[in-house]
């Protein structure tokens, strides 16, 4: 299934967990709306409501609206989980970042972004340019212009290693 528009991947749904309709989900957003009950998921291409959310090492077993069985669940084996964009004006989306252009606070151009790698210490964005920049040097997001306030020889792309 393709990406439903407006809609942001989530996570994925693995194997079911015993007889009760219980499923794995593997989440990428760390996001406390999207981990709690009531939340909204879209799956199956269908709008599914979390009856029930818990811990299970490095991902969560979930009961999923409608999925009272293992049989159910065993039916979204391996779907792909979609939500809604949340609102939050202080944080910075990686579908917001990517295809914005970076600049410097003194002007410096840097390209556009065109990813957002995960970094253990925090993320990075990649530039079309070559420019690796720590989101920590992040000062603005507007209207798709990323301001970055480097230090001076952070993001110089000489030859001089």
């Amino acid at each position: 299934m393709t990406r439903p528009d407006g809609l942001l991947e989530i996570g994925k749904l693995g194997r079911p967990h015993g007889v009760r309709g219980e499923i794995y989900l593997t989440l990428v957003s760390d996001r406390p709306e999207r981990q709690a009950p009531g939340s909204r998921i879209f799956v199956g291409g269908a709008w599914r409501t979390i009856e029930s959310i818990r811990p299970s090492n490095d991902r969560f077993l979930v009961v999923i609206e409608g999925l009272g069985v293992r049989e159910d669940a065993a039916l979204l084996t391996n779907e792909v989980v979609y939500g809604e964009p949340i609102e939050d004006p202080g944080a910075l989306w990686v579908h917001d970042l990517v295809g914005a252009r970076v600049v410097g606070v003194d002007g410096a151009e840097y390209g556009t972004c065109i990813a957002v790698i995960d970094n253990p210490a925090h993320p990075i964005l990649e530039t079309d340019g070559g420019a690796l920049v720590p989101v920590p040097f992040v000062v603005s997001f507007d209207d798709g212009l990323v301001t970055v306030d480097p230090p001076a020889g952070l993001l110089d792309l000489g030859d001089n290693y």
